[in-house]
């Protein structure tokens, strides 16, 4: 059955940022109401921070391993390390290997991400893209030297909007049994910005499961995966802040009860520059080749997996409120949470009917 809409009225305008709310400090232990010992663990990676939480009875020293986890994962999908395996794929000049003869991937990490990019790229009918990465950095948002645009060259844009971006230029291709991932020309290069984090929680919950740990909350720069109960006995509770330029991290417009499933929310409230009254985003619209500036404030995307949550959310960016709401409803075990403004400098919220009873009501 197709999931109904829920909507707010308006309210005074502020924007969006996400906070899972946890303790901090590198490695701490504490034994909880449920008679459960929760171990808390933080570090940085994906240049932003991490935090964990998890019972363990046995409290096995899980930190090192976790940091090295993030670390291999880092060193395939990075733009920012120079060695990566998406790195290596960018700076070629037809493509790299990409499944050996073994017929396992050369860079696991690497190919995940390759394989949900194009499943959501083909899902939302291109909006979601990773080959914008040459554009990301023509704005100055990617691994190049950030710069801000002064002067918008319309032609070099729609020249990197044609040449370079567009999904259908990175094929596989099979040659003496080996896969080789392939590219139209050499100036064609990935971005998986937009759901490595998401992948990065999944990667770090999968790695608490094998161990035995059923209840954790696991949280890389705001996406956010949570199984199991709290130290309290209840799910885990995801602020969604108020979506201001100037707002705290602790102004949380909303609480959401995070029970087996994984969050992540996009927006343009923080990173972006602005210029002589313009403002830029972050969020490129591959379709046009300029950052992405519409009505939605901010989308907050509910699913079983953080990596689509996360790539979902970016592409709802893109869509902007009315096709982004159309595309959430026709996908099975996905939420949306949206929050809009208008011309009058309010805001409002829509949401999906699964929404409605994970809201914490205070």
């Amino acid at each position: 059955m197709q999931k109904s809409l829920s909507r707010y009225a308006l309210f005074l305008f502020s924007s969006i940022c996400l906070l899972a709310a946890t303790a901090c400090g590198t490695e701490t232990s504490s034994t909880a109401p449920n008679g459960l010992k929760y171990q808390k663990t933080e570090g940085e990676t994906m240049g932003t921070t991490y935090h964990i939480t998890y019972a363990d009875s046995v409290e096995i020293e899980l930190k090192t391993r976790i940091d090295s986890l993030l670390v291999s994962l880092n060193n395939e999908v990075s733009t920012y390390i120079a060695t990566s395996f998406i790195s290596k794929f960018n700076h070629s000049k037809s493509g790299i290997p990409l499944i050996g003869e073994n017929k396992k991937p050369i860079a696991p990490h690497f190919y995940a991400n390759l394989q949900k990019a194009k499943e959501i790229f083909e899902k939302s009918g291109g909006a979601f893209d990773p080959t914008v990465m040459p554009l990301v950095n023509y704005w100055g948002f990617g691994y190049t030297e950030h710069l801000a645009i002064t002067s918008v060259d319309t032609i070099l844009v729609d020249s990197l909007r044609k040449n370079y971006t567009g999904f259908e230029k990175v094929v596989m291709a099979k040659r003496d049994n080996i896969t080789y991932l392939e590219k139209a020309n050499a100036g064609v290069e990935l971005d998986f910005s937009a759901l490595a984090k998401g992948y990065g929680v999944d990667a770090v919950a999968l790695f608490l499961e094998k161990n035995g740990i059923t209840n954790y909350m696991v949280e890389i720069g705001g996406e956010v995966r949570g199984r199991g109960k709290n130290e309290r006995g209840s799910g885990w509770i995801i602020g969604i802040n108020t979506p201001s330029e100037t707002a705290h991290v602790t102004d949380f417009q909303s609480k959401i009860r995070l029970v087996d499933r994984s969050l992540a929310t996009s927006g343009n409230y923080r990173n972006y520059y602005e210029v002589n009254g313009q403002k830029y985003s972050h969020t490129i619209n591959p379709k046009t080749g300029f950052p992405e500036r519409s009505n939605l404030l901010s989308a907050t995307i509910l699913a079983p997996d953080c990596m689509t949550a996360d790539a979902l959310a970016t592409t709802c960016m893109v869509l902007g409120l009315e096709k982004a709401m159309e595309l959430v409803l026709t996908m099975p075990d996905i939420d949306g949470y949206f929050i809009f403004g208008d011309t009058l400098n309010n805001f409002g919220m829509e949401y999906t009917s699964g929404i409605d009873s994970l809201l914490v009501k205070e």
